[in-house]
């Protein structure tokens, strides 16, 4: 099980646990300012903020895409009502947001306008099943897209 949270005294913090017996190899990783990102759908990014490993970028904006087994269910294919939508692959959904958004409000608006897709980052993987928690400094929200479609909950500490 992974668990995120945030906490916020005169500073923001956002935390994140990955569950796992062992280690995918990971190390601190920052994409800078403008790296160009050549979306499966969504097109290029070449100008956008810094991003930081695990998942937050240089505004203070966060996400953490969290485990959803057996809920998680994207799209397979656009049809012709999803013309208007911009389509995002399941495993590039964390750098669209982060490289576009400096805070949850901006996120809100953009995940209003997407269709989040299920298309493998590799043939030989199947697609994560996750649902992710976005946050900033003044508000936070959980995204889920399942068999009925992409809901956006709001996620208060209180």
């Amino acid at each position: 099980m992974c668990t995120a949270a945030t906490y916020q005294t005169k500073d923001f913090y956002m935390g994140r646990t990955l569950d796992y017996e062992f280690s995918y190899g990971e190390e601190v990783t920052i994409t800078p300012r403008n790296y160009e990102f050549d979306f499966r759908y969504a097109g290029k990014a070449k100008t956008h903020y810094a991003l930081y490993y695990d998942a937050a970028n240089e505004k203070g904006l966060g996400m953490a895409g969290l485990n959803f087994v057996g809920n998680a269910a994207y799209a397979e294919e656009a049809t012709e009502a999803d013309k208007d939508l911009v389509q995002v692959a399941q495993y590039e959904f964390i750098p669209w947001i982060l490289t576009q958004c400096a805070s949850v409000a901006e996120a809100r608006r953009m995940l209003s306008n997407m269709k989040l897709m299920g298309t493998p980052f590799s043939e030989q993987l199947p697609t994560a099943q996750l649902h992710w928690m976005i946050a900033d400094v003044k508000d936070c929200i959980v995204v889920e897209c399942m068999a009925d479609g992409l809901h956006v909950y709001d996620n208060p500490a209180e």
